[in-house]
């Protein structure tokens, strides 16, 4: 898949067609800019894309950015992750959610829930699961999301046909990250246990390229062992010979149990020298490196779960993220709003990741490995010591916290 960058008129075309951003603080603009720079922006399927965190630059899904959220400091959520099923053929080791249960939500329930995530600010929207490909109605459900949110599928690559790639991209499907861990088959497979895991993921990526007019990336967990062996490189360089778009990246997070380890916890060291390898190899540009702790990380926008990012499990269970195995509420019982009202209460936006800071605490209120109830929830809340603002929401707000 070779890459296509717009002619530069073409985004600053785009950037000038928004009159109103000259209504935000010079500061938060000359940031945005700052942060542009740092990627090569592709051109796919006539859309200006920075990452698949983000919406295109000249989609209606930016321009509700801008007018709710970057010329409005009323709380708004604007990414949600939604679990479509938490069925799914693969059994990761490092699952965020692994332990949790209950009676999953059906069709019209979920597409109420991304009109009110919506109605709350929300224009970027991931499908996750499980395996969401198992959701039967997963077409119909990326229809109602409309054209003003940009949709992101995670997917294993199960039961992916091509003629469901081509319903989805038609339903308004914008970006796809297929799960890849490992350059090497076996230990790919050995991770997700699940004999084939690899060549499935190879056939879901092949599958996306051929239809073509889709953002294709691959999501990527770096274990610690990776990072210690410094062996990022050789996956990227991997991924960069499979063609595809970018390389969505994260660490494993202290979710579970097995991993509620200080040893198996990213340091900042590390998370320093990715943020690093990002900027380096999105500047050579024959990939965009997409790392969570880039973008999260306190020189840009900070960790936002619970107060921009929102998780809602197949269950109706709403989490502050999907890393994070607490609930706020279930929109079985509640609204969405309601609980988002008491969630954002409790969670301020900060400079570093919430599991990766507090995962001791989860650790103490868990009860046989369940996700916290919200009564246990709101008690581990109160023992939260939340850090400062990232650079972002400093020049947002104009002072730092308090």
């Amino acid at each position: 898949m070779a890459a296509k960058y717009p002619h530069q008129i073409e985004i600053w075309k785009s950037i000038l067609s928004r009159p109103q951003m000259i209504l935000a603080k010079p500061a938060v603009n000359l940031f945005l800019l700052r942060y542009l720079k740092k990627f090569k922006i592709r051109k796919v399927n006539e859309q200006l894309i920075i990452h698949s965190h983000l919406p295109p630059l000249n989609s209606k899904a930016y321009g509700r950015f801008i007018n709710q959220h970057l010329l409005s400091k009323a709380p708004r959520l604007s990414h949600a992750q939604v679990g479509l099923t938490n069925a799914c053929p693969q059994n990761c080791e490092y699952c965020y959610n692994k332990n949790r249960t209950g009676k999953t939500m059906e069709t019209d329930q979920i597409i109420r829930l991304i009109k009110n995530l919506k109605e709350l600010g929300v224009f970027w929207l991931g499908f996750t699961g499980g395996e969401p490909l198992l959701n039967k109605d997963i077409v119909k459900i990326t229809e109602s999301a409309g054209d003003d949110c940009a949709l992101k599928l995670f997917t294993t690559g199960c039961m992916l046909t091509p003629q469901l790639a081509k319903d989805l991209q038609r339903a308004g499907l914008l970006y796809v990250s297929i799960s890849l861990d490992h350059w090497k088959e076996e230990i790919h497979d050995r991770v997700r246990r699940y004999k084939g895991a690899f060549q499935t993921a190879l056939t879901a990526i092949d599958i996306f390229k051929n239809l073509g007019n889709i953002h294709v990336g691959v999501s990527a967990v770096l274990s610690k062992k990776m990072l210690e062996n410094q062996e990022t490189e050789q996956f990227l360089d991997f991924l960069i010979g499979l063609g595809i778009h970018e390389a969505w990246l994260s660490e494993t997070k202290p979710s579970v149990d097995k991993f509620w380890n200080p040893d198996l916890v990213i340091s900042e060291e590390e998370r320093v020298a990715l943020v690093a390898l990002q900027d380096r190899y999105n500047q050579e540009g024959k990939i965009t490196v997409n790392y969570l702790g880039h973008f999260e990380g306190k020189e840009h926008f900070g960790c936002n779960a619970g107060h921009k990012m929102i998780y809602i499990d197949a269950f109706g269970e709403v989490s502050p993220c999907v890393f994070t195995p607490m609930t706020m509420g279930n929109i079985k019982q509640e609204s969405i709003q309601e609980i988002y009202k008491r969630m954002t209460s409790h969670f301020p936006s900060e400079e570093s990741c919430f599991i990766n800071k507090n995962y001791r605490l989860l650790q103490k209120y868990s009860v046989d490995n369940q996700p916290l109830c919200l009564s246990d929830s709101l008690a581990m809340l109160q023992e939260v010591q939340f850090g400062p603002y990232a650079k972002f929401f400093r020049l947002y707000y104009g002072k730092e916290k308090g």
